[in-house]
């Protein structure tokens, strides 16, 4: 019963099969063969229209990656409080901008709320040079409360971007849980809502080391090829990221691996939500699950060989708690079992 997180599960074997046929022979390094470019082109074809693509090795290289292509003397990047870029990259944007530093913009269940990020920014007035200047928004999606922001709420926030002429980066970490969550293409929820500089990731979702930004703005281009060599990310045998996405692309495999996750999900928050002893804190969008218990019982229940980990309250939920509960996040992934989530709902 492994609900740690998606991290924890292994490559697919369709995917592992893809790196062990591209293991052998010479190919041109540092992204030139003609693996990397058939991915490159394949982006082109998902998100319908001609895409910059730069293979990374990390979630959070890429979205430090990304956000430095928006880097402005003093920049400051508007972000959820519980951002994963806030609170789980060690200060890896504002080390790879040079200094640009995050401000937090509060919003329930992980989501930034359109009104206080306008009056963030505002706070932020180009007059003055002491406060620094805003250089992008970025949103995750999925969020870390394993929420989805709509359509809707994109364009909000993209619409307060463009008005500060700023980028939107979204942060795609699980942007395939996301996407099919909403039951979109991956255009509507990017681009055509407004979508400048995206992170998109694999390795959650089935992939060995597979995540790369993808730049719908191709003026950023020649910049980023600079930007990613100097932070040690562009790699020479970059087929092996490559042939990764080959696979997961294949078939749409990486919607169908997101889609079963997803049911996971959904399969334990219905159990949790008809328990008589614990309870849901909140109703789950993509493959993460947020879970009132008691502590004893969670304690029981890794004792009987349940891994999930405890979280910190929202703190827009403040209080949530009753005497002696904790909150606890369990995530479901593509290796994720039925029997599994059954067995964890039965024994709570």
């Amino acid at each position: 019963m492994i609900f740690a997180s998606d991290n924890w599960a292994g490559a697919h074997p369709a995917i592992a099969h893809s790196l062990a046929a591209h293991a052998g022979g010479c190919v041109p390094a540092y992204g030139a063969s003609e693996l990397d470019l058939k991915v490159e082109q394949r982006f082109s074809e998902i998100f319908g229209r001609e895409v910059a693509v730069f293979f990374v090795g990390t979630g959070t290289a890429a979205n430090s990656l990304a956000l430095a292509t928006a880097n402005r003397p003093g920049g400051v990047v508007f972000c959820h409080r519980e951002a994963h870029v806030n609170v789980d990259e060690c200060g890896a944007p504002a080390f790879f901008s040079h200094g640009a530093r995050l401000n937090p913009v509060d919003g329930a269940f992980g989501k930034m709320d359109a009104a206080r990020l306008e009056a963030e920014i505002r706070r932020f007035p180009p007059e003055f040079v002491h406060g620094g200047q805003p250089m992008a928004i970025t949103i995750a999606q999925a969020t870390e409360s394993g929420t989805v922001y709509s359509l809707d709420e994109i364009e909000a926030i993209a619409a307060i971007a463009r008005a500060h002429r700023l980028p939107l980066h979204m942060d795609g970490a699980r942007f395939a849980n996301a996407l099919v969550g909403l039951d979109i293409t991956p255009a509507e929820m990017t681009w055509k809502r407004g979508v400048d500089l995206l992170s998109f990731g694999g390795t959650k979702n089935g992939c060995w080391c597979a995540e790369a930004v993808v730049l719908f703005d191709l003026s950023k281009a020649p910049e980023m090829q600079f930007l990613r060599k100097q932070t040690a990310q562009l790699f020479s045998k970059s087929r092996f990221i490559a042939a990764q996405f080959d696979a997961y692309f294949a078939g749409d495999l990486w919607l169908d691996l997101a889609r079963h996750a997803n049911a996971m999900a959904k399969r334990l928050a219905d159990g949790i939500a008809a328990s008589a002893s614990s309870r849901l804190a909140w109703t789950p969008a993509a493959n993460e699950v947020f879970v009132i218990m008691k502590r004893e019982m969670a304690t029981r229940l890794q004792q009987e060989g349940a891994v999930f980990y405890d979280w910190h309250v929202p703190q827009h939920l403040a209080g949530i708690l009753g005497e002696n509960e904790g909150l606890y996040r369990l995530v479901t992934s593509f290796v994720t079992a039925p029997d599994d989530v059954d067995r964890f709902v039965a024994a709570c």
